[in-house]
């Protein structure tokens, strides 16, 4: 009886370990999920829920100071958008904010990362790159008030600056034809930052046996950014872009604070107009459908870039 119990009492140890081997799995299975659930429940109130309850409001005539209650009307909201020559005229000069923005912004960040990158051993390198990445950390209120004291025609520095090559002090953002321009000029002067640290980032992950090897070869720096920084950089560099068009593409405190749209409608781009038909004039089922057109432009513009990285991909291998 003995022998029989010292050969059965290790079935009995294996058991165990084995319940509780099984149980730790469980554990490791069900750790995971309960990490998620807050994130997806932060998701679900904050961006599933408004985002369902704007697309149902589109289809609804429903303005708030009518003291009405909700009409639904369809797609009538989305037609007259469609056929609104004020809401076309917001959204080309929309199109060439971003196109202008993220194209300086990106030159610029190219040059200035490369040099950068080149001046690993330059003194005051790291001092130079704090100080360039301090716009960046600025709100745009802030950096739209701060310039616009700077464009002032009376006070302003770069005004007086101009002064003293044309003779006069010119009201930069009063002028329709320069305001467009000055509040470019402010959004590249914030963003170029970015642009360059994606930039360094991107020089980073090129292999360091590539550009020696590009150096032995003597080859020119238009080749080695050509043949060896883009093809392993390029990534960063879309994702880099990708995120500078969405968020130009959405602009809309730097410009309210700096212009408010004007003079006129000149730098009303379309997110103002957006703001001005919610939050002025409390157009509630118009502003959700041209909220939900702008959805689906963003949409566009993300499936395009990734269109264009994934087909290179596919040409590459």
């Amino acid at each position: 009886m003995q022998h029989i119990r010292s050969r059965e009492q290790p079935v009995q140890n294996v058991s165990w370990w084995t319940r509780f081997g099984h149980m730790l799995d469980r554990r490791e299975r069900t750790l995971p999920t309960l990490l998620l659930i807050p994130v997806l429940g932060f998701f679900i109130i904050w961006n599933l829920i408004p985002t369902v309850w704007m697309l149902g409001l589109s289809f609804y005539n429903y303005t708030l100071t009518l003291g009405r209650p909700p009409r639904f009307i369809g797609f009538e909201n989305y037609a007259d958008i469609l056929s609104n020559n004020n809401i076309w005229l917001s959204f080309s000069k929309t199109l060439i904010w971003v196109f202008g923005t993220v194209s300086i912004e990106t030159i610029l960040g190219l040059l200035l990362g490369l040099l950068f990158w080149r001046s690993a051993r330059l003194p005051g390198r790291r001092l130079a790159l704090t100080l360039l990445f301090a716009p960046m950390m600025i709100t745009p209120v802030a950096a739209s008030i701060f310039f616009r004291l700077m464009y002032d025609p009376t006070f302003g520095l770069i005004s007086y600056i101009i002064s003293l090559f044309s003779g006069t002090s010119p009201n930069l953002l009063g002028d329709r034809a320069t305001a467009f321009g000055a509040a470019l000029a402010v959004d590249v002067w914030m963003w170029t930052p970015f642009m360059i640290l994606i930039t360094l980032a991107a020089l980073g992950s090129v292999p360091r046996a590539e550009l020696e090897a590009s150096q032995i070869d003597k080859l020119s720096w238009i080749k080695i950014f050509r043949h060896v920084i883009l093809p392993n950089g390029k990534f960063i560099l879309m994702l880099g872009i990708l995120l500078r068009t969405i968020d130009a593409f959405k602009t809309m405190d730097l410009i309210f604070s700096l212009t408010r749209g004007g003079p006129g409608n000149t730098t009303e781009l379309i997110a103002i107009s957006l703001y001005r038909q919610a939050f002025e004039a409390f157009k509630l089922g118009w502003s959700s459908a041209l909220a939900v057109i702008l959805l689906l432009t963003a949409i566009a513009f993300t499936s395009i870039y990734l269109f264009i990285l994934n087909r290179r991909q596919a040409e590459e291998a």
